[in-house]
């Protein structure tokens, strides 16, 4: 793999490894919905650059799939916040 693909996975899995530390020790709910719309995307980061490093278009699917997702639970959150779920902030 080139020096550039290694570099930028480096970088993003330290940044998913953070993300993930924030999912947990989030101090509110709404801080942990942050870092999982975080963690969704750098996945799809990486998942993106993984696609490229080894030259599979399917990944792409995958990690729009991925992305997709994220979308739509951060979208679920919102609205169960709006309805007066559970809050702590």
């Amino acid at each position: 793999m080139s020096t550039v693909i290694l570099i930028s996975l480096s970088v993003m899995v330290l940044a998913l490894c953070l993300t993930f530390i924030r999912l947990f020790r989030g101090p509110s709910l709404p801080d942990r919905v942050v870092a999982l719309e975080l963690f969704s995307s750098i996945l799809v980061g990486i998942i993106g650059v993984v696609a490229v490093a080894v030259d599979v278009a399917l990944l792409l699917d995958v990690a729009i799939v991925v992305a997709l997702m994220g979308f739509m639970t951060t979208i679920g959150f919102a609205r169960f916040l709006e309805r007066g779920g559970r809050r702590d902030d």
